[in-house]
């Protein structure tokens, strides 16, 4: 595979043929990728963070698989079937729609005006959505999970006051590591304390969206 070919088209043919004639990857499922998928961003995530560029081209590259794979499995669905021809194109028109900016006349001077523009055009791609909690992925880690709750909860008046103290991300990567430090002293489970309350913040918010809806 040399020559003036799409390297993008390539990886995918690469994945097509691996698909169709690999008998461990003719079984594979998209649910049988979840966790491939899952280590693969944390690989990206550790390259990002303390990785070479090398490292960071690599992981980027399995990641792309990932994306690759799950387009070779779907366009084998006898109901439904789409390829990666279809998932780009769908990220495509997503993208330029939700940069009028750039595409489309608007006019963003600032990065909080490219958010209102950003934001505007993701709410009316997601009209069909009951409540602020919807589209947010339950198998994210707690404290990722917490930081996008507490975005939704106050689109709809619930916030929650943050704890004094930290200054800087530094001071609240210690303040955190001290609170998980007493969580294991006393025999607690940190990341089950913090999704327990996620989940009464998360009837909060359910609840708010009720009241809102009766006025």
């Amino acid at each position: 595979m040399t020559g003036d070919r799409d390297p993008l088209r390539e990886a995918a043919e690469t994945m097509r043929a691996v698909r169709e004639r690999c008998v461990w990857s003719q079984q594979i499922t998209h649910r049988d990728l979840v966790p491939y998928l899952i280590e693969e961003a944390h690989e990206l995530i550790d390259a990002v963070e303390d990785g070479s560029r090398a490292d960071l081209r690599e992981e980027l590259g399995d990641l792309l698989w990932q994306v690759l794979f799950h387009a070779a499995v779907a366009a084998q669905d006898p109901d439904d079937p789409f390829d990666i021809d279809d998932v780009a194109r769908t990220l495509t028109e997503k993208m330029v729609r939700r940069h009028p900016h750039v595409f489309a006349g608007e006019v963003a001077r600032t990065p909080e005006e490219v958010l209102v523009h950003w934001n505007a055009a993701k709410a009316a791609e997601k009209r069909e959505r009951r409540s602020a909690l919807d589209g947010v992925p339950r198998g994210m880690p707690a404290l990722a999970l917490a930081q996008k709750l507490l975005g939704r909860a106050a689109s709809v008046g619930v916030s929650r006051e943050p704890a004094a103290g930290p200054q800087s991300e530094a001071e609240l990567g210690d303040a955190l590591l001290a609170l998980v430090a007493e969580a294991r002293t006393r025999g607690w489970d940190a990341e089950r304390a913090l999704r327990e309350r996620l989940r009464a913040l998360e009837d909060e918010v359910r609840a708010a969206e009720r009241s809102s809806d009766l006025e």
